[in-house]
């Protein structure tokens, strides 16, 4: 072999081995389109990671089109859907996606803006003691709140009886935007809760504040109080039921069922939305890290990214995509999702399935792109199959062919 073949020989070696070893997310993501900023991932991995496909074939129909601004949807134990619409009411579908009942006098909602009747979940034990669990944007003389209420669905299905509110993020705030809201229950059967810091210049800091509801995950008995020995239960000045802090507007809320972590996703600004686990006493950042800008495109507050003592997203977009909801797969119906993570998107008009591998997302698909649809909410039902309501009223159902 001569000197000179050898040099080229070498040189090809170099560059490959440099190729393999630098990120390139860009190339085989599913997003094309630009960052609002230039900002830099903290790792590998953080954002626009390789795009999947799935390989089953799939069946999506829309099984419902009349609902009215749909806002969350949980499956019932026999196989129904209890779903909350904007406005204020309820309603029970059928498995195939028709209307059972309509569930009215539930209390006052302030439904401008991101208002009105938001997130429900059922109780553990609800096939027996038939509670539900819901949250609601709150008129209050000084504003608006975020209301955590619970009733028993009563015998006709018609009407919630016993309503009680259990617990009041407070301040109020005149702003009518990012109340996050959602609900889910712990293998103890408490209650975590999410709550938006309700987007104002002049009050998003309060995500940074212990003393104040907003930007928090709570940690609530059925009860409403703070689960004993929370992780600020013995520091001064600190509201007892805060789990974590320092979130933006955090409307996606799940435990993913092969782990028992707490899974979480929230709004950036103009990019930068998120996806967390959940730690207690952790600080996710907001608004001193984010690697979103101002809608006006200038930086929020000094425009860093990272922070000692502040968590990284574990995946981040920008641009946005708005993420709504999460929800685990965990059936065996559609084997490749199962352990995956979807997301409902809003302003992205589709459904993400980002694909997890020891905590780390490893691949990312959108589906339904072609709907022009804003996601909402996301469910499992007790069939297999992913359901998905939308801010245009239908409800979609994905199968396997």
């Amino acid at each position: 072999m001569d000197l000179l073949f050898k040099r080229q020989l070498f040189g090809l070696f170099t560059v490959g081995f440099l190729f393999s070893c630098v990120q390139v997310p860009a190339q085989n993501s599913v997003e094309k389109e630009k960052p609002s900023a230039d900002y830099q991932p903290a790792f590998a991995g953080q954002t626009r990671i390789r795009a999947v496909k799935t390989k089953t074939p799939l069946n999506i129909s829309i099984i419902n089109n009349k609902l009215e601004s749909p806002w969350s949807i949980s499956a019932m134990p026999d196989g129904r859907f209890l779903i909350t619409q904007k406005e204020g009411t309820m309603v029970i579908l059928s498995a195939d996606g028709k209307l059972v009942k309509k569930i009215t006098g539930l209390p006052k909602v302030d439904a401008s803006g991101q208002g009105g009747l938001l997130d429900l979940t059922l109780a553990p034990d609800f096939a027996k003691s038939k509670m539900v669990y819901w949250a609601y944007a709150e008129p209050q003389n000084n504003g608006v709140l975020l209301a955590i209420a619970k009733g028993k669905l009563a015998a006709n299905e018609t009407s919630i009886e016993n309503q009680t509110i259990i617990y009041r993020a407070t301040p109020a705030y005149s702003g009518k935007l990012q109340y996050g809201s959602r609900i889910v229950f712990d293998q103890n059967g408490n209650l975590f809760v999410s709550t938006g810091e309700r987007s104002g210049n002049d009050i998003r800091m309060q995500a940074q504040y212990l003393n104040s509801s907003l930007g928090k995950i709570l940690h609530l008995t059925p009860a409403g109080k703070a689960v004993a020995n929370g992780p600020f239960a013995k520091q001064a000045n600190a509201r007892p039921e805060i789990y974590a802090y320092g979130l933006r507007n955090p409307d996606g809320l799940a435990i993913n069922p092969q782990t028992g972590e707490l899974w979480e996703a929230e709004f950036g600004p103009k990019g930068g939305d998120e996806v967390n686990i959940i730690k207690p006493g952790k600080n996710y950042g907001w608004p001193i890290i984010t690697y979103g800008t101002e809608y006006s495109g200038r930086k929020v507050g000094d425009g860093i990214q990272q922070k000692a003592g502040m968590e990284q997203p574990l995946y981040y977009w920008n641009p946005s995509i708005s993420p709504g909801s999460i929800a685990f797969y965990n059936s065996n119906h559609i084997a490749e999702w199962k352990g995956n993570l979807f997301v409902g998107a809003l302003s992205g008009s589709h459904i993400i399935r980002l694909v997890i591998k020891a905590n780390k997302i490893v691949g990312e698909e959108r589906l339904l792109e072609d709907r022009s649809e804003r996601f909402r909410d996301l469910v499992e039902g007790k069939d297999g199959a992913l359901y998905a309501i939308t801010d245009g009223g239908n409800l979609f159902k994905i199968t396997k062919k």
